[in-house]
């Protein structure tokens, strides 16, 4: 009887880890660099989640994914991608740029 309540918890206890796990996966966003500028310019995305940008550089010449905001920095070599994690966001505006382009390679993302 003991062996069988012990199983039970411990059963309980992997799927509300398993369940955790699942829950905490980050939501999924592309940007592309395109002509030097990001596409698309502005990323709305949903408060206190974690989030997981893949940014696809389409130009032949690298370019970085930059926000102070973010505090994030990370080069994307010509024709490659990179992924970058962020968040969870509170509501807000946060930029973003490119520092080779900064006049063209410019966006923002929109936590609400």
């Amino acid at each position: 009887m003991r062996n069988r309540f012990l199983s039970a918890i411990v059963g309980s206890i992997f799927l509300m880890l398993a369940h955790a796990s699942w829950a905490a996966e980050p939501i999924v966003y592309t940007l592309k660099i395109s002509n030097h500028r990001f596409e698309p310019s502005v990323l709305e995305v949903p408060v206190d989640k974690k989030l997981k940008l893949i940014i696809k550089n389409l130009d032949a010449t690298p370019e970085e994914f930059e926000s102070y905001e973010l505090k994030r920095e990370k080069m994307v070599a010509g024709n490659s991608e990179i992924t970058v994690f962020i968040g969870p966001l509170k509501p807000g505006v946060y930029k973003f740029f490119g520092e080779f382009n900064p006049k063209t390679a410019q966006g923002q993302i929109i936590a609400k």
